[in-house]
């Protein structure tokens, strides 16, 4: 298949190229490189070393004999993301391409207005593009399992069966988004549901959980690190504890730590991707997919993370609480469905505490940089305060 992956060079972006290229698929990429110069604004780098997509792009050429064709430019921009696709035509896209930090939207009204409108014209553009030029294609988007919020009750993969007043009917889960990154997937999921209603389009909208890691297959074989964020704005809890850990900084789980929230490396993150693009949807379908391994509270990440480090590196390691930036249920029910997935064939490559030990080796070669870095793993996004930062 040729395959186009809209920001490509992201942490889950550059790593599916890899696995899609391993298969023997075509992959064009396009990306801006807005991350990077976010991660910048907020005093923060990937703790991994990072090379320029172009010199990525070379030495992914001498060492693999494949490359990635590559265009450079800003999907909320509808003449460039047409363009791609008329010229290319793509059988399937992969949409990456959007501002992904909770946090960074939580900043102030400026980070706000550019995530909601950034977010939600890019995902407009690409579905009037595709009505147009590619019909037939099917696109995958990226969501998240925090659309979906913490109900008190279980949460199916998309729909769910409802009675009310003595009437059926099978209808969208409903979501209660936490931020207003969270809430622009939401406004993304809703407008391919409409998307796929008035246009036919064929669409799998993976509701995603946090994802871990610093390699999948392909980076081992290559040495190609992807980026790896420790910072409040854009590390995720584990990627961030790890950060802590090696650098013998105290690890910080927010508030109480009973956030549970659902997990899976960058492997599996990556494998999953890959399936759901082998195995596409029937025409005319719109399919979702929750897509995580298991779901743990943040303190027992925290918890295992300090295990791990003191096993293995044979230092201590300590827990300090910290007060919650966010505002969200820090004790909750959460119960999310994901069989989807499992029935295609997907199994998980590795098992948390075997992963948390590879990502704390990797980061422990960097511990000097982590360290230069240190004050921004610490939160100062406040979602109730009017200045943070």
């Amino acid at each position: 298949m040729k395959i186009l992956v809209l920001g490509v060079d992201g942490y889950i972006g550059w790593t599916l190229a890899l696995r899609l290229l391993s298969h023997g698929h075509e992959v064009i990429g396009a990306d801006n490189y807005i991350t990077r110069k976010r991660v910048n604004e907020v005093g923060s780098s990937s703790a991994l070393p990072l090379m320029s997509f172009g010199r990525r792009n070379q030495v992914l050429k001498e060492k693999t004999g494949s490359n990635i064709t590559m265009y450079r430019g800003d999907v909320s921009n509808s003449e460039f993301m047409d363009r791609i696709i008329k010229e290319e035509k793509p059988d399937a896209i992969v949409h990456l391409a959007e501002q992904r930090s909770a946090p960074y939207s939580m900043i102030g009204l400026k980070q706000a207005k550019e995530t909601m409108v950034k977010n939600i014209v890019s995902t407009l553009n690409l579905v009037y593009s595709m009505k147009e030029h590619i019909p037939g294609s099917h696109l995958l988007k990226l969501g998240t399992m925090g659309e979906y919020g913490t109900p008190n009750i279980d949460i199916p993969e998309g729909f769910f069966e409802v009675e009310y007043k003595g009437r059926k009917d099978y209808l969208p889960f409903p979501k209660n988004a936490g931020s207003w990154y969270h809430w622009t997937k939401v406004h993304d999921s809703n407008n391919l549901m409409f998307a796929n209603k008035v246009w036919g389009l064929n669409v799998t909208d993976v509701m995603q959980g946090v994802v871990y890691g610093t390699r999948t297959r392909e980076i081992e074989e290559t040495s190609l690190y992807t980026r790896f964020d420790i910072d409040e704005v854009w590390g995720t809890a584990l990627n961030r504890f790890c950060a802590q850990a090696v650098a013998n900084l105290p690890i910080t789980p927010y508030g109480k730590g009973g956030q549970t929230r659902g997990f899976l490396s960058l492997e599996d993150s990556v494998s999953c991707l890959s399936l759901a693009l082998e195995n596409p949807p029937e025409k005319g379908e719109y399919r979702v997919f929750n897509q995580f391994d298991e779901h743990y509270s943040v303190l027992e990440l925290a918890e295992m993370v300090k295990s791990v480090y003191e096993e293995e590196f044979g230092k201590p390691a300590d827990i300090k609480h910290v007060p919650n930036p966010r505002v969200e249920k820090e004790e909750h029910y959460y119960n999310p469905e994901h069989e989807k997935l499992k029935k295609l064939g997907y199994r998980r490559a590795r098992e948390l505490r075997e992963e948390a030990v590879i990502i704390l080796n990797d980061l422990a070669k960097h511990r000097k940089k982590i360290l230069r870095y240190k004050d921004v793993i610490t939160p100062r996004t406040f979602w109730s305060k009017s200045k943070s930062l």
